[in-house]
């Protein structure tokens, strides 16, 4: 098979292919190791807050059933990276997108998740981030009405999130990870 476009190398020395993803590609350890080392929030956060961090609590706040896809619903940031959510949503940016959706479909097929993430998940992600705000972003100024049109919790715990060192982060989510899969 012809694949279209570059590759990058993964941590665990492999090629993968982000233009012609296959799921047969993708692998746990790539995704834990480089969403451990990828920083929430473009970085703007008080201390390092990593995107595997995020997934674990995120996974924490859905059913069950659907933990697997909450632990890995930002997978595809580990092979194409995230850009902000007012960059990702303007126009113009429709490559970018259908980019991330061709990339979590191989990442979907590999694990056995829905082609569309369950809106329960949706639901704890935007959760997660009121928590997550709390933690570890200044407050902003009002005219920005950071969060507009979220589902904002009654209550923020930002005891939640803890800013776990990238070591940990990976830890922690291959550990999730095992406990979701056995």
């Amino acid at each position: 098979m012809t694949r279209r476009g570059n590759w990058i190398q993964t941590y665990t020395g492999r090629a993968y292919w982000p233009e012609s993803p296959l799921a047969q590609d993708v692998f746990i350890e790539d995704i834990a190791h480089h969403l451990a080392l990828l920083c929430r929030y473009t970085g703007a956060c008080s201390r390092f807050y990593s995107v595997a961090e995020h997934s674990v609590l995120v996974s924490l706040l859905v059913d069950k059933k659907h933990a697997l896809t909450g632990l890995l619903h930002d997978a595809t940031e580990a092979y194409i990276n995230d850009i902000s959510r007012p960059v990702k949503r303007a126009a113009g940016m429709e490559g970018y997108r259908q980019l991330e959706a061709l990339n979590w479909s191989a990442i979907a097929l590999r694990f056995g998740l829905p082609i569309d993430i369950p809106d329960e998940v949706h639901c704890a992600d935007e959760f997660a981030l009121f928590h997550e705000r709390a933690a570890l972003l200044p407050p902003s100024p009002d005219y920005l009405e950071w969060g507009a049109g979220l589902r904002c919790p009654a209550i923020v715990r930002p005891e939640l999130v803890s800013g776990w060192c990238w070591e940990e982060a990976e830890e922690v989510f291959l550990r999730r990870y095992q406990e979701l899969t056995e």
